[in-house]
């Protein structure tokens, strides 16, 4: 989940709502991420451009997470 008040990028639980991950940003993030796959490698992007309106840092970085896909991790 992108889009939130702060410079964080989560990873939600879709069945409990549940926060499994998150990654903080050099930025806010409030943007869609991306999620793509290449050769069996899923990979999110988002672009951390910072909001001047909600007080977030702002940037201009592009970060990409590589997914292990590892239960828990």
């Amino acid at each position: 989940m992108g889009a939130t008040a702060d410079n964080y990028l989560r990873a939600i639980d879709e069945r409990n709502g549940d926060v499994v991950w998150r990654a903080r940003l050099p930025a806010g993030g409030q943007a869609t991420p991306l999620s793509y796959a290449v050769g069996g490698q899923q990979y999110v992007v988002i672009a951390a451009g910072g909001h001047g309106g909600l007080g977030t840092t702002t940037g201009d970085y592009v970060v990409a997470y590589t997914l292990d896909g590892k239960q828990g991790q």
